[in-house]
């Protein structure tokens, strides 16, 4: 075989450089060849406590990459750094696969759940464009979408609102870029490439995109104020709840004292921000968006066909049947989801193969990204990277503990998966009522502390909550530039004011 040349060699070095991440910046492709170089020596030259310095550096190297979102999917990146700690020892794909049964029940949620959602796309984005178009105050429209998510997400899963949200936005975006760009609203369009946009729309699509950005953390927010409430609401209030042999009533009544001042000073916020427009919040739908989107509800109105209706109808049937399987606990919330896709592409006549492929085109990769991020927690745990936080809980006073407890949840949560966080905790707390070391009401304030510390402080970034690690990696955020950073600024008060009022009602009222 003959040798290449050194032009050849030359052009396929570039050419590997270039495929490497795609199109993403040179000095970001640079910085993860660091990472990936920097790891092994580390672990290898630092000695025993190399296993701790290079958890914590993947750790950071992982939320980086998370917080790089816009410029390149974290699956690549973030999958890279994983297969490297798979590598060099920091994790066992034996740990990873307890990881990944721990949590199947939300793999089969993303899975199937954010799937059946989109074939109810036409339901929402009817009712949601009827709500829209009629409330014309942006506070209460923002209140509006804080409220309903919060005592969603108390009853059904936080993803599954997430992913609602974010097929409403997804909706009225397309169609106001479509018509930005001049096409009608049957025409084909790319509405994620703004090269076609008329220049007369470019200063309202930027208005309309702050429009929709802060209706999606209001929602994102209220997931987290409505899903800590319930033991439904979120996977680690089950794990709690079964710890602390709770019902669905005990859990609420238990976490109540925390919860409900939380979420009424919540409303609040979402009332104040609004007003004073801080924190990039409080902007108005354009006028010649909100015509548009009146013309597009006319127009959807006049053509719709009997089908359509019948199609519609069938949705809402379906609807209604998810909220009581949801709400009564009948089946995991995946195994419910692929019955929506069932009944659904059944009801409504979708039997083509492609058709229904494209439903997972957007919960496929999240569900990758999430394994990905597993295999990081599973760092955490064969490294025991948070023993350190636990040991100190523990040697605390009594009376401290509780308030301790729920910072260092909430540090952890914000960080980290706050399942895994909420399962280490408590498992540990169980074990020192187990031994005797602590009594059952004491037991018990700790649960509730362990609950509300993984749920509200965890707000802080996308990491911390799954939904909104879901929306931050959705299609919606780069169309809206909702980036990483931006949402931490959004979401700062809200962090502020959950910690705050859940930190003083935990140590008054626990």
């Amino acid at each position: 075989m003959p040798s290449l040349s050194h032009d050849t060699r030359q052009t396929l070095s570039r050419g590997l450089a270039r495929n490497f991440l795609g199109q993403s910046p040179r000095w970001y492709k640079q910085l993860m060849c660091l990472f990936l170089i920097t790891n092994p020596l580390l672990l290898w030259f630092s000695g025993p406590q190399g296993g701790v310095i290079v958890g914590w550096l993947l750790l950071g190297e992982f939320i980086f990459t998370l917080a790089m979102a816009l410029k390149c999917y974290p699956l690549q990146p973030g999958g890279l750094l994983a297969l490297e700690a798979v590598v060099i020892g920091m994790a066992s794909p034996e740990a990873i696969m307890q990881e990944m049964e721990r949590n199947l029940p939300v793999i089969l949620l993303l899975m199937f759940m954010v799937a059946g959602i989109y074939f109810m796309k036409p339901l929402l984005l009817y009712a949601f464009t009827k709500i829209i178009l009629g409330v014309r105050s942006k506070t209460w429209l923002s209140l509006m979408f804080c409220l309903s998510s919060a005592l969603l997400s108390a009853f059904l899963d936080a993803l599954t609102v997430t992913a609602v949200i974010i097929g409403i936005a997804v909706g009225f975006y397309s169609v106001y870029h479509k018509v930005a760009s001049g096409k009608h609203f049957d025409t084909q369009h790319d509405h994620a490439n703004d090269v076609s946009v008329e220049a007369v729309h470019s200063e309202d699509l930027e208005d309309f995109r702050g429009f929709l950005r802060s209706l999606l953390m209001h929602g994102a927010v209220g997931t987290a104020l409505g899903g800590v409430s319930t033991m439904i609401g979120e996977p680690q209030n089950l794990v709690i709840a079964k710890a602390a042999e709770w019902d669905f009533i005990d859990f609420f009544l238990a976490m109540a004292p925390v919860t409900v001042p939380t979420f009424f000073a919540g409303l609040a916020l979402c009332v104040l921000l609004e007003r004073g427009r801080w924190f990039s919040y409080g902007q108005r739908l354009p006028a010649s968006v909100r015509r548009i989107l009146e013309d597009y509800d006319h127009h959807q109105d006049s053509r719709r066909t009997p089908r359509e209706r019948a199609a519609l109808i069938v949705q809402a049937v379906v609807a209604v049947l998810l909220v009581l399987a949801l709400a009564l606990h009948m089946a995991e919330v995946g195994l419910i989801g692929l019955a929506v896709i069932i009944l659904l592409t059944a009801g409504n006549g979708i039997t083509d193969e492609h058709q229904i492929g494209r439903a997972f085109q957007e919960s496929l990769p999240f569900t990758s990204l999430l394994v990905v991020f597993f295999t990081i927690v599973a760092v955490i745990h064969e490294q025991h990277l948070f023993q350190p936080f636990i040991q100190w809980v523990l040697s605390l006073p009594i009376e401290e503990q509780a308030g301790a407890l729920f910072l260092a949840n909430g540090l952890l949560s914000a960080i980290s998966d706050n399942v895994f966080v909420a399962t280490v905790y408590i498992t540990q707390v169980k074990n020192e009522f187990v031994a005797g070391n602590i009594s059952r009401e004491h037991f018990h304030a700790l649960a509730v502390a362990v609950n509300t510390g993984t749920n509200l402080p965890s707000v802080a970034t996308p990491n911390g909550q799954a939904a909104f690690l879901f929306l931050l990696t959705s299609a919606i955020a780069p169309l809206v530039r909702l980036s990483y950073g931006r949402m931490v600024w959004m979401a700062l008060p809200y962090t502020v004011l959950m910690t705050l009022v859940g930190l003083a009602t935990v140590r008054s009222f626990i």
